[in-house]
């Protein structure tokens, strides 16, 4: 199935809002008078993004490469340790949707944040290793190169793993979210982690190299998807569950797969509308917006 490189590649992921990028990016190099366009939520991310579509990539690779990137330049909205959704539309206008949102593990009750008397234990949902679903995004990443990818993944993760080695450089809206952090990142990590500002705030253009992540990267790279879900950073994931009480178990990971679901298309007005189906509200909900309006 080819896809072409006229496609915008938006990535919008769940827990963080996105903000705007205003860096020009000309990739020089125009496809029967168009030319490739990639909106994401860092700067670096999207000029990796364009890299991949300079060098050959199709869409779906330029997509791919950005979320990686995201999992170390956006750490809040778009990492590893999470999930998502891809609706997607090919030139030549075949539909899909890729659901790969996080689940909840098998010890998972309806009733594991309340209290005997059915009441809410305050924060258990939020700020607790109970909180943790089982992460999707690596799963949704090598599901979608596997049907519509064209560029080897090694190529298309090496540029994250260049950022988490070399650094990159805080943009003014981070600055301000790892301040307002700091206070729970003390409180929550036992181990010194690379978004402490070590007694200083953070500020607009400041270094963050992440080597923990680059070295899971390289191991990603090399082994795959099984190397998260079953090998060396799945046990380190169980591990940190354990010492939190949490219940993601290797069986969790090991059985999680991403699937693809037929999108929820409709009309408004002149228009077609494709978006994605449950588990996300969004398709239903934006489809019953417009038709009230």
């Amino acid at each position: 199935m080819k896809t072409t490189a006229t496609i915008a590649c938006l990535l919008l992921f769940l827990f963080g809002t996105a903000q705007p990028v205003e860096t020009e990016i000309k990739i020089g190099k125009s496809l029967n008078g168009l030319t490739a366009a990639v909106a994401c939520a860092h700067p670096e991310a999207a000029l990796v993004g364009a890299e991949i579509l300079r060098s050959g990539g199709n869409a779906v690779d330029a997509a791919i490469a950005i979320q990686w990137a995201l999992a170390v330049c956006y750490p809040q909205a778009g990492n590893i340790g999470g999930g998502g959704f891809m609706v997607l539309r090919l030139a030549n206008g075949t539909t899909n949707t890729l659901d790969f949102r996080e689940r909840a593990p098998q010890a998972a009750t309806e009733t594991m944040y309340q209290n005997a008397n059915g009441g809410i234990i305050e924060g258990k949902s939020l700020h607790t290793h109970f909180a943790v679903g089982v992460p999707g995004s690596v799963s949704g990443l090598y599901e979608s190169h596997r049907r519509y990818g064209k560029l080897p993944m090694e190529s298309l993760i090496a540029p994250a793993i260049h950022l988490a080695d070399s650094g990159y450089r805080v943009t003014a809206g981070q600055a301000v979210l790892l301040n307002q952090y700091q206070a729970d990142f003390i409180d929550r990590n036992r181990n010194e982690i690379p978004f402490l500002s070590k007694n200083k705030m953070w500020q607009e253009g400041d270094l963050i190299i992440q080597t923990n992540l680059a070295e899971t990267l390289k191991r990603i790279s090399k082994e795959g998807e099984k190397e998260f879900y079953s090998g060396i950073t799945a046990e380190l994931l169980i591990e940190e569950m354990n010492t939190g009480g949490g219940i993601i178990t290797m069986a969790d990971l090991a059985n999680y797969k991403s699937v693809w679901r037929n999108p929820i298309e409709s009309t408004f007005a002149n228009y077609k509308m494709i978006s994605m189906p449950p588990p996300s509200s969004g398709g239903i909900a934006l489809t019953q917006l417009l038709k009230m309006w």
